[in-house]
């Protein structure tokens, strides 16, 4: 391979040999997008998703009724009275004291509207030890949070006065303040950590501060341009604070990767002797590529979002889809361009302490070289232990019990609130989030209906799906009735999805059911969950297929193998499973918990299965496609399969260490955060990402590759008539014929 120019037909490296030449005009179309992008995005803002719009069924049925009928629902709050040693009861003059005493401080702050008294309306428990103060917040109940401080300082003022007493109060906008003055800040500590972090990992890869500053600019460029457009898309497809947050995190660590992988080949090359324009011309063709080739396969997995109908979802997928697509352009346009500008400065403001670690002289790693010799002198035993680990550590997740998690799962003993949150539910079964009944009729003040509501009230208690109090409140202009139902079962999801489910079957039909025109659909917490794992789980069959399927294909057309394409496909799933079963371990069955600060939780939430997939294929596909690219490049150069597999594993392995570190380490700062589902959400994404750069890609891949030997690149020749995406691999004009194929090809 000389120095000279090579004419190279492939899009990446047509697109980084323009960039080359064209470097400011590349340089400031970038900048430009980046600039537009945003300043239009925030323009035009951006809409989030509307909770009436997260699911279909019942719920968005009566989301959908409220807001035809402009109904706008209060925050709802609730102060419980409870004697602390069961001394007290409603009944004594101290306990009737502190009720009245609440409800004058709670009028008094002037927030707050609808006081009810527990005499007047019968919440108190059985036992008459403890009884409940409603109200509702005035103004906006999503805003409620912001204004519900006096009132808690009000409650506060009353306890003081009752030590006799244990006096709480909570309800969607004390819950949402405690949440925000707990946690509000962890995810931005941990989202602008994320970035000093990868920044760190990059000076000690690189020893180089211009050189580690290149991928965390590509990575936020990419990220900023992708916030704008948010903004833009939110109009045709909501998004969230979710989304944006996931979009970070898959922002940094592809457009990190990306740029790692363009700039290790291009110093790679020019410490093997190339001139500075060749090392780019081989970057660009080779690792360029790949970079294309890994970022469509992790936008199609990405896409398979799409298909869950769920709005959050479909906002994730969507926001993760477009910064992937927008890091991968910024790779193979911007940074040859950049690199091409900075030529040898690239290697400015080298850190004195920080020496280049030893390689070879042909660029392989010592460390992986020796794991390579044993792999590949034994490659059976190699898969059979690999394989046989993985599947080992996958195997709890076939007793993985999903579900959403309650309050006191989430958050644990870390709120204070999560104490009087299951305080309520054992004094009042379900009375902290009850089943919501919208009924809708042409008149809400007919006999008919009237009689039915009545019906529903007495039916919902007599049937055993509550222990009541059941409370009516009509909207008479909007002909609209809520129906508050306090749940059996409480705080147990699977007991009170129980009483949903006799309320939705049994006492529903024979009430509401039978009266003509009647819309009765049941919402609230415990119904928004059972209809939320509903469409999840009916869902988990089309998401699979597609990502599956189209990551295939992209393999087989990538690659031009067949066996490379099933084995891709195979491996991934195995680091998938084995996140699973690490998932299961830890947070379900509680082995090492206590070393996350998980202990308890005995479940995963639900969405975590179905994200974790679509992420973690998609991300797999990263170092899958930059491993075996190079393993093919030095194949069709005339290497055996066997040296190919060496030379391309142990060449790519500083690359794939620096970014899998990287990741691994920006996901784990999510597994310190305090609400469950996150610290799962990152123990699960560090861990798959450990073992797939470790042990899939050094192991098992090598193992396996060595096994099938030239049938590595099997490829049917009634195949043949698919599309040719394997052209480009290398500058150079190579023909090579793979054994046993009898097929030329040319790249």
């Amino acid at each position: 391979m000389g120095n000279g120019d090579s004419r190279v037909r492939g899009l990446a490296a047509r697109a980084g040999g323009w960039s080359a030449r064209h470097r400011w005009a590349a340089v400031g179309i970038w900048v430009l997008f980046v600039v537009l992008a945003m300043g239009i995005g925030s323009a035009a803002g951006r809409v989030d998703v509307d909770e009436g719009d997260q699911l279909k069924g019942e719920t968005h049925t009566a989301a959908q009724i409220i807001d035809d009928a402009g109904i706008k629902e209060p925050a709802g709050e609730t102060i419980l009275i409870q004697s602390k040693d069961g001394s007290l009861k409603s009944t004594d003059a101290e306990f009737r004291s502190a009720v009245s005493a609440v409800v004058t401080a709670v009028n008094g702050t002037g927030k707050v509207t609808d006081v009810t008294s527990p005499y007047d309306t019968k919440t108190i428990s059985k036992d008459g030890r403890s009884a409940l103060v409603q109200f509702d917040m005035r103004g906006d109940s999503d805003t409620a949070g912001d204004r519900v401080e006096p009132v808690l300082n009000a409650v506060a003022g009353v306890q003081k006065d009752h030590g006799s007493l244990r006096i709480e109060e909570i309800g969607g906008a004390s819950m949402a303040k405690q949440y925000k003055d707990a946690f509000g800040d962890d995810f931005k500590k941990a989202e602008y950590s994320a970035v000093p972090v990868a920044l760190g990992i990059l000076l000690i890869a690189f020893g180089a501060l211009v050189a580690a500053l290149l991928p965390v600019a590509l990575a936020m460029t990419a990220i900023i341009a992708t916030m704008g457009l948010m903004g833009i898309v939110s109009h045709v497809q909501p998004m969230s604070d979710t989304a944006n947050s996931v979009m970070l995190l898959v922002g940094l660590a592809v457009g990190v990767d990306y740029c790692l992988f363009y700039l290790r080949r291009e110093r790679e090359e020019r410490e093997a002797g190339r001139d500075a324009g060749a090392a780019l011309r081989i970057a660009a063709a080779t690792s360029g590529r790949a970079i294309i080739v890994s970022g469509v396969t992790v936008c199609v997995a990405m896409a398979g979002m799409l298909f869950t109908g769920l709005a959050e979802f479909e906002a994730m997928g969507l926001a993760s889809l477009m910064v992937v697509a927008v890091a991968m352009v910024g790779s193979v346009t911007v940074l040859p361009a950049l690199l091409s500008l900075l030529g040898e400065r690239v290697e400015k403001g080298r850190i004195p302490f920080l020496r280049r670690r030893s390689r070879r002289g042909n660029g392989e790693s010592r460390f992986w070289t020796a794991v390579l010799k044993g792999v590949l002198a034994k490659p059976l035993v190699s898969v059979l232990v690999a394989a046989g680990a993985l599947l080992a550590i996958a195997a709890p997740a076939v007793g993985m019990k999903t579900e959403n998690l309650t309050l006191d799962q989430e958050f644990g003993n870390s709120l204070p609130i999560v104490g009087t949150y299951n305080r309520v539910n054992d004094a009042f079964p379900g009375g902290s989030e009850p089943a919501e009944v919208v009924v809708k009729a042409k008149d809400i003040n007919s006999p008919e209906v009237k009689q039915a509501l009545a019906d529903f009230k007495a039916e919902a208690v007599s049937s055993g799906a509550s222990l009541g109090p059941v409370d009516i409140k009509l909207h008479d202009a909007q002909n609209v009735a809520f129906v508050y139902v306090p749940l059996v079962g409480g705080s147990d999801q699977d007991k009170a999805a129980k009483s949903l489910e006799k309320l939705r079957d049994e006492v529903r039909p024979a009430t509401l059911g039978k009266v003509d025109g009647v819309q009765a659909p049941i919402t609230g917490q415990v119904a928004g969950s059972h209809d939320f794992n509903d469409q999840l789980l009916g869902s988990v069959v089309p998401v699979f297929a597609f990502v599956v399927v189209f990551a295939f294909l992209l393999m087989l057309l990538s690659f031009r193998s067949l066996t490379v394409a099933i084995t891709s496909i195979v491996l991934n799933l195995l680091s998938v499973g084995a996140a699973y079963g690490i998932l299961v371990a830890v947070f379900q069955h509680g082995w090492g918990a206590s070393l996350v600060g998980a202990e308890g939780v005995g479940a995963i939430v639900t969405w975590l299965p179905l994200f974790l997939f679509v992420i973690l294929f998609g991300l797999s596909m990263d170092y899958h496609v930059f491993v075996v690219s190079r393993i093919r490049e030095a194949r069709l150069r005339g290497r055996t399969t066997r040296d190919a597999i060496q030379h391309g594993v142990v060449t790519t392995a500083g690359v794939v260490t620096s970014a899998a570190i990287i990741m691994v380490a920006v996901f784990a700062i999510f597994g310190t955060l305090s609400m469950q589902s996150m610290k799962q959400m990152g123990v699960g994404l560090a861990a798959a990402v450990l073992i797939d750069a470790t042990v899939i890609r050094g192991v098992l891949l090598p193992a396996v590759m060595a096994l099938l030997g030239e049938r590595n690149w099997y490829f049917p020749k009634w195949l043949n008539r698919l599309p040719d995406l394997t052209h480009d691999e290398s500058p150079e004009e190579i023909t090579s014929t793979v054994a046993g194929e009898g097929e030329r090809v040319r790249v």
